[in-house]
């Protein structure tokens, strides 16, 4: 199949064999759920991809409703096929979503709702939706909700989950006037007050919304609406967790002054860590301890984060993309989330945290998070902090070993996600109650 075909046809992936019984086990009902999620999830987009796995696994069947714009794309769609969970899959021609964002320059839309909208995906879900009467729909992301806005227009019986993940008017307000790179300040700010409407008319006609943090809740909360009450809708918390499966300590020697920093660094945020990391923080580490090496992993390493480790030849390596980045965490002797602004929770600490490798990050990057300070990882307030954390890290072993394995005991408490499916699944059932006892279905 052609990549750049404009035939919008769907692929079906049928599920496998179902885990039948798991639900009515746990003394519950199985649901039928939709799940939309504009974008297919993967490994590297964890939280779709987990809370999918994880609702099949207690019981529930999954149809999943996504775009695929790669032949890895539609493999990772084939790879999420399987027991209570099918998909359905539309592709995205690489021209739409620059297309669709310069549609929507002249209107109010935001250019990420707008940037992954394909009408062919709402239309199948809108027929399929009235075809097999899910219980529930939960639709992922900002880039994701104007299909939630469609469903509604033409199914309003259906309830229908918005899992925003993170405030996104709140991360653009942050990146706006901290981001490192001038495109993304000028893009954000341009989408900010189009981004603020949006999300609150999105959070107002939905039956829940979600977000992954209680700041983000706090600021989506906070978003004046119009709503009949009155008062803006409430927003559910519902963490990110870690596949404690996959993500695991290795018992292999961790090679000695390593660090890493990893995430997808073309995401403006992650390049404005990688860059405060390496002109503020890393000079002074190397100042005390000169032979120490950090590692950039993730996919698009932009130019100036590729100039500035340049300006460190063997004591900087950036490898982009790679197959499995469970090698690299693993054999690090410290983890560092140098997050200057962001929202929900950094997936990269919890990571680091199940392979009980040591974390020294931000307080910001930690916010979301119960864990303490001193004990699961370790927190700094300025570059200086920051390395002298690092130094004393990689100079005691057995300190490093110690918040490891505390940090590994946190998200098997935490953040299973297991656990943060059957918060989901208890907000799935309020929703339905709640259509229910208006007489919606």
């Amino acid at each position: 199949m052609s990549l750049a075909a404009t035939d919008v046809r769907p692929i079906t992936l049928p599920a496998g064999v179902p885990f039948s019984s798991a639900a009515a086990q746990r003394g519950r009902a199985s649901l039928e759920v939709a799940f939309v999620v504009p974008y297919v999830p993967n490994l590297i987009r964890a939280r779709p991809y987990n809370l999918i796995r994880a609702l099949a696994r207690i019981g529930h069947r999954v149809t999943v409703y996504t775009l695929w714009g790669s032949a890895e794309e539609m493999a990772d769609a084939e790879r999420l096929a399987g027991p209570n969970v099918s998909v359905l899959a539309l592709p995205l021609p690489r021209w739409r979503p620059p297309l669709n964002c310069i549609l929507a320059l002249p209107q109010s839309l935001p250019l990420q709702a707008a940037y992954t909208w394909q009408p062919a995906l709402a239309d199948a879900l809108i027929a399929a939706v009235g075809r097999s009467r899910p219980e529930v729909v939960h639709v992922e992301h900002l880039r994701g909700a104007r299909y939630a806005l469609a469903l509604k227009d033409a199914r309003p019986e259906v309830p229908v989950v918005w899992d925003s993940v993170d405030c996104i008017s709140y991360l653009f307000e942050q990146a706006a006037t901290q981001g490192r790179n001038a495109r993304s300040r000028l893009l954000t700010g341009f989408d900010l007050e189009r981004t603020r409407r949006f999300e609150a008319l999105v959070r107002d006609r939905m039956d829940r919304t979600l977000v992954t943090s209680p700041a983000d809740q706090e600021a989506l909360e906070a978003l004046p609406g119009e709503t009949t009450s009155g008062s803006p809708r409430p927003v559910d918390v519902v963490p990110n967790g870690v596949d404690l499966e996959y993500f695991v300590p290795s018992p292999m020697r961790r090679e000695p002054d390593s660090l890493i920093f990893s995430g997808k660094m073309s995401y403006h945020a992650n390049e404005a860590a990688a860059l405060y990391l390496l002109s503020e923080i890393m000079p002074e580490v190397w100042r005390v301890r000169p032979e120490a090496h950090l590692w950039i992993v993730g996919k698009d390493p932009t130019g100036p984060v590729l100039a500035a480790a340049a300006t460190y030849p063997g004591q900087v390596t950036v490898t982009g993309s790679v197959p499995d980045i469970r090698p690299y965490i693993q054999r690090a002797s410290a983890s560092i989330a140098p997050v200057i602004y962001g929202a929900g929770i950094q997936n990269k600490i919890l990571e680091a945290m199940a392979c009980a490798t040591p974390v020294v990050a931000a307080r910001r990057a930690t916010a979301a998070l119960s864990a303490r300070e001193g004990e699961h990882f370790l927190i700094f307030d300025s570059a200086a902090q920051a390395a002298e954390q690092v130094v004393g890290l990689l100079g005691d072993r057995g300190a490093a070993d110690r918040i490891g394995r505390a940090g590994r005991q946190y998200v098997e408490q935490f953040h299973r996600w297991e656990t943060i499916a059957g918060s989901l699944e208890r907000i799935y059932e309020q929703s339905i109650a709640g259509a229910r006892s208006t007489g919606a279905l």
